[in-house]
């Protein structure tokens, strides 16, 4: 059987994506853990991991997380913060709409704020479901605002 070069280089998933894959795991077996709490309880709890997380991050990474948090939960609080691959993500009916993913996660130049196939973004036949943050101007801000609201519809 012919094998590719690409086959022959693959090493498998990098240390940062299997720390991610092993953090998915420990998140959902701690979400597991809270099924005999209220929504209420559960919601609480989650947006808790959501803010320890945030405060673990380096400096920059830490400043656009939290506005990214704050921004999100005025222009969706109907979002629900929670952990994803041990990341700030956002959910209606526990499907992730969006999250924030650091610079430092996977050695990135960049952090980025992502958005997955529930966001209501589609525009024609091709558009942007990441966007590169290097900081948080007024008119970044308001973008953002923007693209979140019209992401949940």
């Amino acid at each position: 059987m012919p094998t590719s070069k690409t086959s022959e280089n693959y090493s498998g998933f990098t240390a940062e994506e299997r720390a991610a894959m092993k953090e998915h795991a420990r998140e959902e077996k701690k979400a597991a853990s809270r099924r005999g709490a209220s929504r209420a309880e559960k919601e609480a709890a989650a947006e808790q991991d959501v803010l320890a997380r945030i405060a673990e991050m380096q400096d920059a990474d830490r400043a656009l997380a939290e506005r990214i948090h704050k921004i999100i939960k005025e222009a969706a609080p109907e979002l629900a913060p929670r952990l994803w691959y041990g990341m700030p993500a956002y959910a209606r009916d526990g499907k992730v709409v969006c999250h924030f993913q650091s610079a430092e996660k996977f050695k990135s130049r960049y952090a980025t704020l992502g958005f997955s196939d529930q966001a209501a973004l589609d525009d024609g036949a091709m558009w942007p479901a990441a966007y590169a943050l290097t900081g948080l101007t007024a008119a970044a801000e308001e973008q953002i605002t923007a693209l979140v609201r019209k992401a949940v519809g």
